[in-house]
Parts: C-alpha cells; structure tokens; sequence
C-alpha cells in the first residue's frame, strides 16, 4: 500500500485504513495461504477458518468468511484486537502487527477507538484527495482484479 500512494500520503495511513477490514467479507481464495502455512496466526482461529475453506485450490475459493469473527458488520476497533490476537483473517493485516515498528499504533487503536475513529476520518479524506489516472493515462477496469 505503501508504494501504491507514495509521495501522495503519509505512512501512517497504511495503519488506520486498513482499519475499514473491520466490516466485511474475504474470499477463501484470499486467505487460504495465511490460514494453512503462516505461523503468525492463532492455531484455533485458523482452524476454524479452514471449515470453510479447503486446503485445495479451486474447492471453495469463493466461499466467503468475515474479516471480523466477532462483529462483522459493526465498524469499531475490534478489527485491531484481532491483529493483537494474531486473528486476522488476512496475511496483509496481520502484517501490521508482527512485531515491527507500527505496533505500538496498532495498540494505541486498541485501547482508543476514538483516536482510531478520528484517523480513519482523516485517512478516508487524504484518499478522496487522490487524483486518478485519466484519458489515455489511466483505466476504468471492468473487473477490479484484472486489467482491462
């Protein structure tokens, strides 16, 4: 996410937006790696992931669970509980809490859903401030995970 926005926003906002997985729902397709090969992942909350996702590839890849377990359509901070608790249901969330240098914000959301609240806000503006590509520049895909 980083090199996606470089020069056009701050780092600390790969910390709070990614805070929008609270509420949701992934394809098996996009976690089945994190839940059958990661070790930064809790072994119960992963076992209860691979009921509906199958090991094999091409079996359930569109079988969807919930980026929350606990309250999937509730947008609060338990999204950065569940890093704390290495219960993300993606590889790229649990990324931001795995020992590195933004835990400690990652911990700040967990104890304050007002400040994660207040930089969610300000995150949210910074990225309806980015100017996309136009014309021949840029494209409207027809389908978001592929090119045109």
């Amino acid at each position: 996410m980083i090199k996606l926005f470089q020069g056009n926003l701050t780092w600390p906002i790969t910390i709070y937006v990614p805070g929008a997985h609270t509420i949701g729902l992934a394809r098996c397709t996009n976690f089945r790696d994190h839940i059958y090969n990661d070790t930064d992942i809790d072994a119960g909350f992963a076992k209860s992931r691979q009921s509906n996702c199958p090991r094999a590839t091409g079996s359930g890849d569109n079988n969807l669970a919930p980026l929350d377990l606990q309250t999937p359509t509730v947008f609060e901070n338990a999204y950065y509980k569940n890093l704390v608790q290495k219960r993300a249901l993606l590889h790229s969330d649990q990324e931001l809490f795995n020992g590195g240098a933004v835990d400690a914000q990652v911990r700040s959301y967990v104890s304050s859903q007002e400040a994660f609240f207040k930089d969610f806000v300000v995150g949210m503006i910074k990225m309806g401030d980015v100017a996309p590509l136009t014309g021949s520049s840029g494209q409207i895909r027809k389908n978001c995970r592929r090119m045109n």
